[in-house]
């Protein structure tokens, strides 16, 4: 089952009736901000360049 464009506009129009556009875009940050720091902590703890010129 796929979703055309007009049934994906309909969608995102109802999301933005229900929430709000403010609320949206502080979802999306939200959202951002934490795939950001699952990345960061996938990668360990960064070194500084200082200690890799020993």
């Amino acid at each position: 089952m796929r979703f055309g464009p007009t049934e994906l506009i309909i969608i995102l129009v109802i999301i933005i009736l229900l929430f709000g556009v403010g609320r949206i875009s502080k979802i999306a940050g939200e959202l951002g901000s934490g795939i950001k720091s699952f990345k960061d902590g996938l990668q360990g703890p960064k070194k500084d360049e200082d200690d890799k010129e020993d």
